[in-house]
């Protein structure tokens, strides 16, 4: 790398500080009374599938203001996408203009862990665990598909609530696990063609229909499915 220092001889390769960022984001209709707020939040503490539901909201805020940032830089390395589940820390609550974007509350509650891991949706169920599998991969036992992260791509569009996107990627992606996985793996896939071709080709001018987004939404778990079902490599699962 070309630089304006020359580069220096350690002896020992220190563990560096790693920076941390912190996100606020914030509701554009404030509460109408601080006994209203107070009210949200307590009936968030009492159902606690909703107050993760607003940790999932806030998160997909946050990753729409992502996208645009990556498209009005230009920068196909900017961050991509962002989840609770690798947060630090994740919190909902309320407060008073700067200081709640300075994380400072009136009031707030901090999700556990558990609840925190709760969005992760959680689809693995291989017959070996993530580990195995990246040792395999990594030690040529086991091949890297093109599928598997178009599939996941499609995942992500979906569960962000981008249909568009969630359709034309849903079509390269079933096209690619068609050519890449045995077909005896799941014969019945093939069908999904011509309903995801509509779907992408109905997301070329807007958002699909709902009922070819439900068949994009099928198509995509059968996808996650038949790469499951996939053989495990030798000796991963032994």
């Amino acid at each position: 790398m070309i630089g304006s220092k020359r580069a220096r001889k350690v002896a020992a390769a220190e563990v560096e500080p790693v920076p941390t960022a912190r996100v606020t984001m914030i509701a554009a209709e404030p509460f109408a009374s601080a006994l209203e707020a107070e009210a949200w939040l307590a009936a968030l503490k009492r159902d606690r599938d909703a107050l993760v539901e607003e940790a999932r909201l806030g998160t997909a805020e946050l990753n729409r203001m992502l996208r645009a940032h990556r498209a009005a830089a230009a920068d196909p390395w900017s961050a991509l996408e962002v989840s609770p589940v690798h947060a630090l820390v994740v919190r909902v609550g309320y407060g008073v203009g700067d200081l709640v974007a300075e994380g400072r509350f009136d009031d707030a509650l901090e999700l556990p862990r558990t609840e925190v891991d709760a969005l992760s949706r959680g689809r693995r169920g291989d017959t070996i665990g993530p580990g195995e599998r990246l040792a395999a991969i990594l030690s040529g036992r086991d091949e890297l598909l093109a599928c598997e992260e178009l599939v996941l791509r499609a995942r992500a569009d979906i569960d962000a609530h981008r249909p568009r996107e969630a359709a034309l990627q849903t079509r390269i992606a079933l096209e690619t696990v068609l050519a890449e996985l045995p077909s005896d793996i799941d014969p019945e896939l093939a069908a999904c063609r011509a309903e995801i071709g509509d779907a992408a080709n109905a997301a070329l001018s807007g958002e699909p229909p709902e009922h070819l987004q439900h068949a994009v939404a099928h198509a995509v778990e059968r996808m996650e499915r038949a790469l499951r079902r996939r053989p495990a490599p030798p000796d991963a699962a032994g």
